[in-house]
């Protein structure tokens, strides 16, 4: 994996990635979709194109921290799609799950909502949103 053996992604990849981050973060800047859906429908359309598009529905009660502010929405879209992108392996989707929560926290501090949104403005849920989704692009490209 090559965000932790320092090896560098094809361009094939990062286009990828830069594709998903732009893509979320249109799909929450139009107002139709919050955070996690954004992130869901991106990994969706890319990584499980063969799944109904409403599966994007069972992240609706993720957005602004699941309703109570607390975890971040993109990070529990993300998570989900984890989990329907990678299906039945656990050890993988739990692997890929903790490497997305490390880095979210690295980048912006912690992973709650309310903590985010303390220091900065809702103007910067969309940057999350599409940080979000390209991350999850880049891990699941080398899965």
């Amino acid at each position: 994996m090559f965000w932790s053996q320092n090896v560098q992604p094809s361009s094939e990849e990062v286009e990828l990635a830069q594709q998903c981050r732009a893509e979320a973060e249109a799909l929450y800047r139009s107002g139709r979709y919050h955070c996690a859906e954004a992130v869901l429908a991106v990994i969706r359309n890319h990584f499980r194109p063969d799944l109904p598009e409403e599966v994007v529905q069972m992240a609706s009660g993720f957005g602004g921290g699941s309703g109570s502010g607390c975890i971040c929405g993109a990070v529990s879209g993300g998570t989900v799609a984890l989990g329907l992108t990678l299906k039945e392996n656990k050890k993988q989707i739990t692997h890929l799950t903790r490497e997305l929560h490390s880095w979210f926290k690295g980048k912006y501090g912690a992973t709650c909502c309310k903590t985010i949104r303390a220091t900065n403005d809702k103007g910067i849920c969309p940057v999350l949103t599409g940080e979000v989704a390209g991350k999850i692009a880049e891990l699941l490209s080398k899965h």
